[in-house]
């Protein structure tokens, strides 16, 4: 424990299986277990591409996955259906539905086919309350909006994957009992009102992620990410809260651990 100074963290959200991470990959995990990382969630992006997931991580016991299809390619999967999502929860090692979500500026992928998707993995964490992990960017009335629809019909747990909305959103989904996570983005210049959000959000509600080999925080901006890096993003959000990186540490881990219930912990050496 040395090497990390005893931080216990989790990636929350990263893709190992992207061709970017393939060339050193074991590198890469071992160099993630050496910062603390104790556990990684592999993110769906492509219903159609999870089996690949699965087999490409299955000799690691700390690496678990979410499946579903994110909004660029809700167009292609138009047909996935909420059972179908449920039924591929029942691996042991998908822990999360997602990600899935809005975006009307990263991705060109039609509106309603869109929507249509949101509220196919909305149903489908509803039935296995499992966190559906939501993508927005630039949408956030209309996010917030959806999600108060959906929450009066019954209740699912959700994270926030990547937070760069505003106080508004924020609020709503502290309201619902929701999660916010946050990447690299919040270690980059000019994101002066994202960081006083993540610096007055309740601890309790504060997830950590790398969304790895992309958004690399600060000093590795526009070069790959990877789960290692998570080191950074702890740190900086720690001296916007004015705690240790220690106590960060073990707060998101818990917050992890509360909001992933199917995610066994792992055992204490």
């Amino acid at each position: 424990m040395s090497a990390n100074n005893g931080l216990v963290l989790v990636d929350s959200h990263c893709h190992l299986d992207f061709d970017e991470l393939e060339p050193d990959f074991e590198d890469v995990l071992s160099r993630a277990r050496a910062a603390g990382v104790c556990r990684f969630v592999n993110i769906g992006i492509q219903v159609s591409r999870h089996q690949y997931a699965l087999q490409r991580t299955q000799n690691h016991d700390d690496i678990f996955h979410s499946v579903g299809t994110h909004p660029h390619w809700a167009a292609e999967e138009n047909d996935v259906t909420a059972e179908q999502l449920v039924a591929l929860t029942a691996h042991p090692k998908v822990i999360g539905i997602g990600e899935v979500g809005l975006d009307r500026i990263l991705t060109d992928a039609p509106w309603d086919a869109q929507m249509r998707n949101l509220l196919v993995h909305i149903d489908a964490a509803r039935r296995t309350q499992l966190p559906l992990i939501i993508h927005s960017v630039g949408e956030d009335r209309e996010m917030e909006a959806t999600l108060r629809r959906a929450d009066a019909e019954g209740r699912f747990p959700v994270v926030m994957h990547c937070f760069s909305g505003g106080w508004d959103l924020a609020r709503a989904n502290l309201e619902l009992g929701h999660y916010i996570s946050f990447s690299g983005l919040l270690t980059h210049d000019g994101r002066e009102a994202l960081h006083e959000i993540a610096a007055q959000l309740p601890a309790d509600r504060i997830l950590l992620e790398t969304d790895a080999p992309s958004l690399a925080p600060k000093p590795f901006e526009n070069q790959r990410n990877e789960p290692a890096h998570i080191v950074h993003t702890l740190d900086f959000l720690a001296q916007l809260r004015g705690i240790s990186r220690n106590a960060l540490a073990a707060q998101t881990t818990e917050n992890f651990f509360r909001v992933f219930k199917k995610t066994p912990r792992p055992h204490a050496s």
